[in-house]
């Protein structure tokens, strides 16, 4: 080889290994823990660990009931954990109670179901089986379960908590993300950027709550189940833990709203269950779809509530609109017992909801307005009318209307004629279709598809061994020096300080300046 061509191909490799991509991680063996109370919200966290298997990890699922992806490539076990208990789910749907009210029963609920998950005999052996080494990463899907970090102190691995809709407070506090009330509408929080005077200080107040009567019942039980499950004598504490928490991945994008800074390892994957090719529809329900050029309408109020949740004059009110409707409507109803029969409605207990709204002849989606339904309604550009339920629903539903993606309808206040005309006026209005359509490119606007954000990130992790140098500093502070509470106390005490020598300066001049003039004084007063 000639000296010009040798130098060529040093120059080469030398800028090459400038531009380098990064080092290719292995296939790393990576462990799902979803012990959700509600199926809804594995959705959201099979799909990060789908997204992961395919990408050639070795991925080991430990989940609450069934899988909900028929076609996948991690491993499934299936450990039948107890889900929402039925008089659960109607107390909330009837909302007897305020929120605050109704706030301290719900978290004892899910942390009481949650902590079930570890006392189950096949997590107890699989426990006993794994350890230290088992495993390069932890998943864990989050709701209120903090003492479920435990885990990752078991197997001595980096965190990435999975969440299914916008943070709440306990979630950003995990990362020490801003929280900001002044511009930025908390998660139940109906109010949209720009904020109004009174729209902060409803924020303001609903953030405080947030912040400290939820977080102080969260944290309550977190420790109680976290001490009895972890012991001090083998696992560090739970405020520890935490800070092994390398990602948090969040089934929410800027697009949504509301603008908010986020710390470097929030990450947002929106619409991570959402396939960029759906799957191929069951032959019945393709038919209905591809032979109903009119359009169809698709019903389903998520996967928790069943009829038997539900008032029956409610009910009779849905069935008396929808059977009157000119369209084939698909409404994901169970238990088996019908609300009355009707051509035009075909009734199933499960249906793919995202493949179902990709389908080009779906017109309106009735929803009960959940985080994951709403998404892949504007996923899809499918306009929506909404009876939202509880929990997040309402404002939700509230952010719908005010997009003009569709209209929401009161659940204690339904009747047939509100329900028809909100039905009526999504149909025959095309601004909803436009809007939400509008949206939808909008929302798919992204240099990586969430599942390309899950690989990446999860890989950078891996790659760096935690990405502790991600970790906001917060992180290691409490909440005294967060608030610059010590550094306030400490300018006080010096201007306090300062200001006590002055004071006796001046009251030393003063008593020798009145010590000088005493003579006189003296003198005056012989004269």
């Amino acid at each position: 080889m000639s000296v010009r061509a040798t130098i060529a191909v040093f120059i080469v490799l030398v800028i090459g290994g400038f531009n380098a991509p990064p080092a290719l991680v292995h296939s790393a063996r990576i462990l799902g823990f979803f012990p959700s109370v509600s199926p809804s919200h594995l959705f959201i966290h099979c799909g990060v660990a789908n997204a992961l298997a395919e990408a050639g990890h070795n991925v080991t699922v430990l989940s609450s009931t069934k899988n909900p992806y028929k076609l996948t490539k991690y491993n499934y076990i299936q450990l039948d954990l107890p889900l929402f208990p039925k008089e659960f789910l109607s107390r909330l749907v009837t909302k007897e109670q305020s929120l605050i009210a109704r706030y301290p029963y719900f978290i004892k609920e899910v942390a009481q179901l949650s902590n079930q998950s570890l006392a189950n005999p096949r997590l107890r052996q699989f426990l006993a089986t794994h350890g230290e080494g088992s495993f390069d990463l932890l998943i864990l899907g989050y709701f209120m379960n903090d003492f479920h970090l435990g885990l990752g102190a078991h197997f001595k691995v980096p965190i990435v908590v999975s969440f299914m809709v916008q943070p709440i407070f306990a979630v950003h506090n995990l990362v020490k993300n801003p929280i900001e009330p002044a511009y930025v509408p908390t998660l139940f929080s109906e109010r949209k950027q720009p904020l109004s005077f009174w729209g902060r200080v409803e924020n303001f107040v609903v953030a405080l709550f947030e912040t400290y009567y939820m977080t102080l019942l969260v944290e309550r039980e977190s420790q109680k189940y976290y001490h009895y499950n972890f012991p001090s004598d083998r696992y560090p504490p739970l405020d520890e833990v935490r800070k092994n928490v390398s990602l948090i991945f969040t089934n929410h994008h800027f697009s949504q709203g509301p603008i908010r800074p986020n710390v470097p390892n929030l990450i947002e994957i929106g619409g991570i269950q959402i396939k960029e090719k759906p799957d191929p529809l069951p032959t019945d329900i393709a038919k209905v779809l591809d032979e109903s050029k009119e359009g169809v309408i698709y019903f389903s109020l998520g996967s928790n509530i069943k009829g038997s949740h539900l008032n029956e004059e409610k009910i009779k009110i849905m069935f008396n609109v929808i059977s009157k409707l000119p369209y084939k409507v698909l409404w994901k109803w169970s238990p088996t017992e019908l609300p009355g029969e009707s051509k035009n409605i075909i009734f199933r207990d499960w249906l793919p909801q995202d493949d179902i709204l990709a389908h080009p002849n779906v017109k309106l989606f009735i929803t009960h307005g959940g985080m994951g339904s709403v998404v892949e309604s504007q996923y899809h550009g499918v306009p929506m009318v909404g009876i939202p339920l509880f929990g997040d629903q309402p404002s939700n539903m509230v952010n719908v209307e005010r997009s003009g993606y569709g209209l929401a309808v009161d659940y204690l206040t339904l009747s047939e004629e509100s329900l028809n005309n909100a039905i009526q006026d999504v149909l025959n209005n095309p601004k909803y279709k436009e809007a939400v359509q509008t949206f939808s490119r909008l929302y798919r606007d992204r240099p990586m598809t969430p599942r390309e954000t899950v690989v990446y990130w999860v890989d950078y992790v891996l790659r760096h061994k935690g990405a502790k140098h991600m970790q906001s500093p917060a992180v290691h502070m409490n909440r005294w020096q967060l608030l610059s509470l010590d550094v306030i106390g400490f300018l006080l005490a010096i201007v306090l300080t300062i200001s006590v020598v002055i004071v006796k300066v001046c009251k030393l001049i003063c008593c020798r300046g009145r010590k000088n003039k005493l003579p006189k004084v003296e003198k005056a007063k012989k004269n």
